[in-house]
């Protein structure tokens, strides 16, 4: 059975969605590839009192890690790829063709792209933290200007 709840946020509202008590979502207003509001299930603002409490820790600068369990549905290649995104430490960034060498498929760094825009459950799965080659700002499901604060953020370098 899946619920939902809206919870406010540095990065303006997040909706988290839970399929029988484990997160499966974490969606930003507007994020591209956000399923229908209506895939969400009832609305239960006290079934994500862990995930609140980890979140609200995390943008107060105390938590680095999350330690939630989750569930993500989509193919084994997504799932390796958001599980590499895991990996990333807090303050880093890697690009897509790193990501895909972890994969142990260096040409892959296209379809790495893809999989990470589709990431359902960002900032606990930290997507923004991957970057081009060269370092550059590129692509990002909940936009750029987030996905530059969260990386200011994440680096102490946020100015808010």
């Amino acid at each position: 059975m899946k619920q939902h709840t809206v919870i406010d946020s540095p990065y303006g509202p997040l909706t988290l969605v839970a399929d029988d008590g484990v997160l499966c979502g974490l969606y930003m207003v507007g994020q591209r590839h956000r399923p229908p509001e209506e895939t969400f299930g009832e609305r239960d603002d006290t079934a994500f009192g862990e995930v609140t409490d980890q979140l609200k820790a995390y943008f107060e600068g105390e938590l680095k890690e999350f330690t939630l369990e989750l569930r993500m549905s989509g193919t084994p290649f997504q799932r390796g790829v958001w599980e590499q995104l895991r990996r990333i430490p807090y303050g880093e960034t890697r690009s897509y063709g790193e990501l895909a060498e972890a994969l142990g498929n260096a040409g892959a760094s296209r379809a790495v792209g893809l999989a990470n825009g589709k990431n359902p459950i960002g900032i606990i799965v930290p997507c923004h933290r991957v970057v081009g080659a060269n370092g550059s700002l590129t692509g990002y499901g909940g936009g750029l200007d987030r996905k530059q604060r969260l990386l200011d953020f994440e680096s102490g370098t946020a100015l808010f």
